[in-house]
């Protein structure tokens, strides 16, 4: 595909948009069933502090995303993705600075984010995009009942 088969820039993603963007995120293998898009879609277009942008074909179809937020320090991209009918095309590399920019205009000076450790091809994009791998574990803890549980 061109660039003449996409909308002009990305918008911001809708509640509406769930069920395009689960299926973006199921077909470029970003969906966990331990973590349904619902949630991390409806909070990041809660708070001031995030967002998630999706980028249609010209036929209104969801082909691309990414999400961004920032804790007051470091800026972090979740959920890049793009529809492989589009991969190879520079659209990824467009939402990446597009993600970088949006975090620069909320003060944010360094960026972060998180590659699943057996996804080599996705660690080799962001190095080329100048990303460098740290040296640190991340670890995790539920603190709170899930929003699916909370009866949101």
């Amino acid at each position: 595909m061109t660039a003449t088969h996409l909308s002009h820039a990305p918008r911001t993603a809708l509640e509406t948009d769930i069920p395009a963007i689960t299926k973006l995120w199921q077909e470029t293998g970003l969906y966990r069933p331990y973590n349904p898009p619902e949630w991390d879609v409806r909070f990041a277009l809660s708070d001031r502090n995030s967002t998630l942008m999706v980028w249609e074909d010209i036929n209104g179809v969801i082909i691309a995303t990414v999400m961004v937020g920032h804790d007051g320090h470091r800026g972090w991209i979740y959920y890049l993705s793009v529809a492989p009918s589009h991969q190879k095309t520079g659209l990824g590399k467009k939402l990446v600075a597009i993600g970088e920019d949006w975090l620069r205009e909320h003060g944010v000076w360094r960026m972060q984010l998180m590659v699943r450790s057996e996804n080599s091809a996705m660690q080799d994009f962001y190095r080329h995009l100048g990303y460098r791998a740290l040296d640190v574990t991340v670890m995790q803890k539920d603190i709170d009942i899930p929003p699916a549980d909370r009866g949101r």
